[in-house]
């Protein structure tokens, strides 16, 4: 009976170990990495923006990055804090149990070692097996000493084995203790990189703020730069619905006298008198779906696709970094910024890809800068800020082709606006590209 309590008792602390203590270690290690990674490359970027131009917007979103980005690697460390203090308050559980299970064991052995002394002579052994009443029960007495005596022998294997059991207990505390110790050393360490990043971003600020004019004006021309984007992309999207309707008239009108040429063909053939008629509506459908110009056989395959690969779409840049997102953007001064675009940065003369299959249905010069505009069946992909274009107007167009390079923008940094787009909505680029 004890072995067995024994045995659920182990049971009992293996699963609590188990389902109270999840394997996340690895998982906080990959994700710090991660962190750092991030960190990096936004350091480098910063780097090479500070040895070319003087504080600016960008310079400021990429310190609030990386300040962002120490803040979750130092949360991180303290999930992993919580993590060794859960599994050391677990261990010190164990350690208490034991204990108890210890001070039974002990307990029992000792009372079962007293009996065994108090009738240790030969005498009472074997008074105690003749002073049966039959052979039966005296086999019964003989058999109930031998389980005895392997009762206590047990006895001692369970106290030997709990404390093994406690012993290395014992030592995992430790361990979990000394890698605490560590986890707090990297903790201070990163406290300390977070301070720096804190007072460089306030600084930056304090300069943003100097050149309150200067700023204001860039703001202003950027807003007249977007729109003469928006423009570009609403003019594009009309074309091409323009062309579609016209596409699609000079196709019906194809195959309406194409059939009134098959009926005037079976009406002479079968020797009947052609009668003036109006010639009955084809059911050829050329355009497949009626809530778009834009969709057609030719492309509804390619349309379909383009959706179901919402939220996995290669992002135009190898290596980059989101300076604004779709949406309303705060900026040092307090103005918000509504954009309808991603604006991500990258090395000027890096390669923008297409993210998808398509064809070129636009090539125009805003200002100083190149825009590329692609359709997916009724979507747009829209590439503002381009130099060196080496695509041309109705190309067709595979994912991950090439279409320019990376142009520098009003600060002198290298950046493109990545825009999505249909005939009535514009779309958060970020939720169609994979996550990074």
């Amino acid at each position: 009976m004890t072995k067995i309590i024994f045995s659920f008792f182990l049971l009992s602390l293996f699963s609590l170990n188990t389902f109270a203590q999840p394997a996340t270690r690895e998982e906080l290690e990959k994700q710090r990495n991660q962190l750092k990674k991030e960190i990096e490359e936004t350091e480098n970027l910063l780097n090479n923006n500070k040895a070319k131009t003087k504080e600016n917007l960008l310079q400021y979103n990429l310190i609030s990055k990386k300040v962002n980005l120490q803040d979750k690697v130092i949360d991180n460390i303290n999930r992993d804090l919580d993590r060794l203090n859960n599994s050391m308050n677990l261990i010190s559980r164990d350690i208490h149990r034991y204990d108890r299970l210890l001070d039974t064991l002990k307990q029992e052995y000792a009372k079962s070692m007293v009996y065994a002394y108090k009738n240790r002579s030969s005498y009472d052994f074997l008074n105690f097996i003749f002073s049966a009443e039959n052979f039966n029960d005296a086999i019964k007495r003989i058999s109930y000493l031998k389980s005895y005596r392997n009762y206590r022998e047990m006895q001692g294997e369970n106290i030997l084995r709990t404390q093994n059991l406690r012993k290395n207990k014992i030592v995992d505390l430790g361990g979990t203790k000394e890698e605490t110790n560590k986890v707090l050393g990297v903790q201070s360490e990163e406290m300390a990189k977070l301070e720096v990043q804190q007072r460089e971003k306030d600084r930056i600020l304090a300069e943003l703020k100097k050149q309150g004019k200067q700023l204001n004006n860039q703001i202003a021309a950027k807003q007249k730069q977007m729109q003469k984007v928006n423009n570009a992309i609403t003019a594009a999207i009309k074309r091409a619905q323009k062309e579609a309707i016209a596409k699609a008239l000079i196709e019906k009108e194809r195959l309406r006298l194409e059939e009134l040429k098959n009926k005037k063909a079976t009406d002479i053939n079968e020797g009947v008198k052609v009668k003036k008629e109006t010639p009955k509506k084809t059911e050829t459908k050329v355009i497949t779906k009626t809530e778009s110009i834009l969709l057609n056989a030719d492309n509804t395959v390619l349309n379909n696709n383009f959706e179901k690969n919402r939220g996995s779409l290669p992002w135009p840049i190898d290596r980059g970094l989101v300076l604004m997102h779709y949406g309303k953007n705060t900026l040092p001064s307090g103005t918000i910024m509504d954009v309808t675009s991603v604006t991500i940065s990258s090395d000027i003369g890096s390669t923008v890809k297409s993210v998808f299959d398509g064809t070129v249905t636009a090539i125009q010069q805003v200002e100083d800068m190149m825009v590329v505009i692609i359709q997916h069946g009724r979507y747009f992909t829209t590439y503002s800020n381009l130099s060196n274009v080496v695509v041309k107007k109705g190309q067709e167009i595979k994912t991950g082709q090439s279409l320019g390079k990376v142009a520098t923008n009003f600060d002198g940094i290298g950046a493109i606006d990545f825009y999505i787009s249909n005939e009535s909505s514009n779309y958060d680029p970020e939720k169609w590209l994979r996550r990074r």
